[in-house]
């Protein structure tokens, strides 16, 4: 290698924004002035492992694709080149404007999380929850399985990852982890070549874990409940349960026992459609193959009763003796006071919240008069499209998206401003799965004009003339005192040194409920009304209709990298029989319809879907450009307000 070009090569450490419980620790190589020669996973991180999955591998191509290189301005039907200055100074007198017109809570900052760093996505909010603009309950995606989980348990969080490597039995349930979090599946195969454990997936598709898998329960969408309460009568029928720990850590076994009770073996496989042997293997696993791990799946919540069958499958390793045996989301596990970071308890009083799942039928209503958009791309993500984007197509609303990329969201925008990727800016990304932490650093010079979001919240800050102090105070004394006690070895100036380390968990034998101890009857959720216990509705049969589910690919993070990967394919999968009777084959356009709109796509008949059901990649658009959440109702669950998405009906006809 040549000298002189081998001096111009160095490495920088960073760490993944991207909405994945991975989060990965990434090493990247750059040749100087600012050209990335690779992106590879850092080997010694516990979790990252070495390797990255095909959307960390080409992020840094992402670098020089569809950026929003400046600030424009819409010009009738198209946009016009501008600059900073007279970019936000329009932003601030339409800001200015509505404020004295309208009021607070006429603005609506709407985020979420395209990119997760607390840098990004946390600190800018200290602007929103200045002026008072309304907010969203950030329920688009999990938060009503933490909910459901936080009835019983105080808290949502379970079990680290990392533990999966000393489990006996790994149960992926409503958990695509081969696709969705491959450093976990790796992880759980290194348990099953080390230690022999068994893997088994509850899954109504058979996606790539399940075909991995050494046994695969195939239970119809929504019936899981159903499914949890079988096992669980099966493990008390047969005494596999400890008494011991059920009668010093949890409350209302008895009600559990009689609920369980109601669910025979007839039953619950006229519910799930799961013969009695899978059953039973499965409760035999539970039972004899301990110590034993439950990956809850996010997708497990986004129907009409998520919650509950969250709420329900954690039930399972409680039983068994096992403190949070479960995994869902960590999030709630670490002591970092994400309020004063965002200044929501510094702010003089709190905001107007709204559902983020209901905001198509708010802003079809005329509700706000000013969105602020960034790391989020709504007018395809949100359910209800047809709605959403009547709302924001409207002439008496303004639109500002900061964002890294064209989107269909900068489509309807009256001003797109520039924004940095997670490789051309420092930042801190906590993960929500492993507790691993290492400061995340800028790998090269933005390639675009572009600002990073507290840049931008103080220039606005100060056009506005607001003189809170904390809107301008040092960053880093703030994040600190934020993360105050958060670590268990080294400090905040050690992750801003680069040193990897941990952050303190809280301990699983922690239960914040009202008596203390894991509820099996929840005395918080019979106080809101709800049912204290999960419970099974009826499957709803609608004739000549789908249930049409959707779930994550390997090559997208919701709809990031289509500038790689090419557009998400416009498919849909369905059964060879359900094929043969509307005389469908792969390749024909078909048109998925109901209430809320139509789209169409092109079938792939696949044994991989039963009958009566289909997949399609999520959020992707049809051939047409129709998104596929224009199928995708905006009524929110009872419990924690969640999406429906899997509760989706449709019928199909040949275009």
């Amino acid at each position: 290698m040549n000298s002189s070009r081998a001096k111009n090569i160095k490495k920088v450490s960073t760490v993944c924004a991207r909405d994945c419980p991975d989060t990965c620790g990434l090493n990247v190589t750059i040749e100087e002035p600012g050209h990335i020669l690779s992106v590879k996973g850092d080997p010694d991180h516990p979790l990252t492992q070495g390797f990255v999955c095909p959307r960390g591998a080409k992020d840094h191509i992402r670098l020089f694709k569809n950026r929003v290189d400046k600030p424009y301005i819409r010009n009738g039907d198209h946009f016009k080149e501008s600059d900073w200055e007279n970019s936000l100074s329009l932003v601030s007198h339409k800001l200015s404007e509505t404020l004295e017109k309208y009021g607070p809570e006429s603005i609506l900052h709407l985020s979420y999380a395209g990119n997760t760093g607390l840098l990004t996505i946390e600190f800018p909010q200290r602007l929103w929850n200045a002026i008072g603009a309304t907010q969203t309950d950030w329920s688009l995606c999990c938060l009503s399985g933490h909910t459901g989980l936080a009835l019983h348990y105080g808290s949502s969080f379970g079990t680290n990852p990392i533990e999966l490597l000393s489990q006996n039995l790994i149960v992926f349930w409503g958990f695509n982890a081969a696709v969705s979090s491959s450093h976990m599946w790796k992880l759980a195969q290194r348990a099953r070549n080390s230690r022999k454990a068994v893997i088994v997936v509850v899954d109504p598709i058979k996606n790539k874990t399940a075909k991995k898998a050494d046994l695969w329960i195939q239970a119809k969408p929504g019936s899981d409940v159903a499914l949890a309460y079988g096992i669980i009568n099966y493990l008390i029928e047969n005494n596999y349960i400890d008494h011991h720990f059920i009668s010093e850590w949890t409350k209302g076994f008895r009600e559990l026992k009689r609920e369980a009770g109601k669910w025979t073996r007839q039953k619950v496989e006229n519910v799930t459609g799961v013969g009695w042997n899978h059953l039973k293997q499965l409760g035999e696993a539970y039972a004899d193959l301990k110590p034993g791990l439950t990956m809850i799946g996010i997708g497990l919540q986004k129907c009409n009763h998520g919650a509950d069958q969250v709420r329900a499958v954690s039930f399972i390793p409680t039983l068994l003796g096992f403190h949070r045996g479960f995994y869902y989301s960590n999030a709630q596990a670490y002591s970092i006071d994400k309020s004063l970071i965002t200044g929501q308890t510094l702010a003089p009083k709190k905001p107007k919240i709204v559902s983020q799942v209901a905001l198509a039928d708010l802003v079809k209503q005329e509700k706000f008069r000013f969105i602020y958009v960034h790391c989020m791309n709504p007018a395809v993500t949100l359910p209800n499209q047809n709605a959403f984007r009547a709302g924001i197509s409207k002439d008496n609303v303004f639109i500002v998206v900061h964002e890294t990329h064209w989107t269909k969201t900068t489509e309807y925008a009256d001003i797109v401003l520039p924004a940095p990727t997670y490789l051309e800016k420092d930042d801190i990304v906590i993960s929500e799965s492993h507790n691993y932490v290492r400061y995340s650093n800028r790998a090269l010079q933005p390639v675009t004009d572009s600002r990073d979001e507290i840049w931008i919240m103080r220039e606005i800050a100060k056009r506005l003339g607001l003189k809170e102090y904390w809107l301008y105070e040092d960053t880093f004394i703030a994040m600190e005192r934020a993360m105050e006690n958060a670590f268990e070895k080294g400090s905040f100036e050690s992750l801003k040194s680069g040193e990897p380390i941990t952050i303190k968990r809280k301990p699983k034998n922690t239960y914040p409920t009202p008596s203390g101890k894991i509820e099996f009857y929840s005395s918080k959720a019979k106080e809101m009304s709800l049912n204290p216990l999960p419970s099974q509705p009826s499957l709803p049969v609608e004739k000549e209709k789908f249930v049409l589910l959707n779930s994550a690919t390997s090559k997208y993070t919701h709809t990031q990298f289509q500038e790689v990967y090419g557009l998400i394919p416009a498919i849909v999968k369905m059964n060879p029989e359900d094929a043969k009777r509307l005389k469908i084959e792969t390749g024909n356009t078909v048109v998925l319809t109901n209430d809320l709109g139509n789209i169409k796509v092109k079938a792939t008949i696949s044994d991989t879907v039963p009958e009566g059901i289909l997949w399609s990649p999520r959020q992707s658009e049809g051939l047409e450009g129709a998104p596929q959440n224009c199928l995708m109702g905006s009524e929110p669950q009872l419990i924690g307000g969640g999406p429906r998405f899997n509760s989706t009906f449709v019928t199909v006809s040949k275009s």
